[in-house]
């Protein structure tokens, strides 16, 4: 089958590499420009255009595809079938329709739950027990199209985007080369239509999503710190700058303090072998911590380098 592929970041990697494994031909890639990365710029493509590249695999970088000159290059590939995993525009309905049998989505959710841009970390902040994978023919709506079909998976208690991204990534993979079995063979199983009254909704998320509100449960901000790893990173600030979190834990109950009915929320209840800091409602202990500027350290070291103290307010 004559597949065009539509991805940027590492999540798309093991469906590009599972259609070719199936003897897919792959004319063309379509990923995200490059952009400036480090401290000297140097314009870094994303993961998916690298490895196309690196497979001699034609790759289209465009800033757009609504222009006209774009479209045509699209065509021009003569496409069985788009495939589209995390490429991180939305396409045009004239875009959707140029492949002679479909475009697909791979996407990372049990839809109709968790449409949108952060199906992965979504789940997480929900505290979902499982999650899974769609395959979905594309419309013009927001991952509203028909499915054809799903597999799911539990999340583990302390599973972070990471992790959970990577197996979600594989799963999606396998389900994509099934799924294009039967689509080529015209086995007549055609996708079901979504039920849009269970749907439910993820934006894309930006750095000021992952800053602390201690008020929140001590739960809540565990799940958020394995929500936001890698990125964009838990945060708080201290003395105004900002301190990267990560390894949150829910402090038991028997823990001096953090029952928090005496503590406000914010306020450091230990600084010692192990940081842990009052909540709304409990407390978590912290692993690791970052100053700006400086690198991760463990929560023992972090207390003698940085010289924080029982009784600091932090947020």
């Amino acid at each position: 089958m004559q597949v065009v592929f539509f991805g940027s970041p590492s999540f798309a990697l093991p469906s590009l590499e599972a259609l070719l494994t199936a003897g897919h031909r792959i004319p063309l890639v379509v990923s995200q420009p490059g952009k400036p990365v480090g401290r000297k710029g140097d314009v870094t493509d994303p993961p998916v255009a690298a490895r196309a590249k690196s497979l001699g695999i034609h790759v289209f970088q465009p800033a757009t595809l609504k222009d006209d000159a774009a479209v045509e290059r699209l065509a021009q590939a003569g496409a069985d079938v788009f495939v589209v995993v995390a490429y991180g525009r939305i396409l045009a309905k004239r875009v959707l329709d140029l492949p002679r049998l479909a475009s697909l989505n791979v996407h990372g959710s049990l839809l109709p739950r968790w449409r949108g841009a952060s199906p992965v970390q979504a789940a997480i902040l929900a505290g979902d027990p499982v999650t899974g994978v769609s395959i979905m023919r594309m419309d013009a709506g927001m991952d509203t199209g028909p499915v054809y079909a799903m597999r799911e998976t539990r999340i583990g208690e302390e599973e972070d985007s990471t992790s959970l991204g990577a197996r979600l990534a594989q799963i999606g993979a396998d389900l994509l080369t099934e799924t294009l079995v039967f689509l080529e063979g015209e086995e007549g199983r055609g996708p079901l239509p979504q039920d849009s009254s269970l749907a439910t909704y993820c934006p894309k998320i930006s750095r000021e999503d992952a800053r602390v509100d201690w008020e929140r449960p001590a739960a809540e901000l565990v799940r958020r710190g394995r929500a936001y790893t890698p990125w964009p990173g838990l945060f708080t600030l201290r003395r105004k700058t900002r301190l990267k979190l990560s390894g949150l834990s829910q402090v038991a109950r028997d823990t001096p303090g953090a029952r928090g009915s005496r503590e406000s929320p914010g306020v450091l209840l230990e600084a010692g072998s192990r940081v842990v800091v009052a909540c709304g409602e409990g407390a978590v202990s912290i692993a690791t911590l970052q100053a700006e500027g400086k690198k991760p350290l463990a929560a023992s070291e972090f207390v003698r380098g940085e010289r924080i103290a029982r009784g600091e307010r932090w947020g």
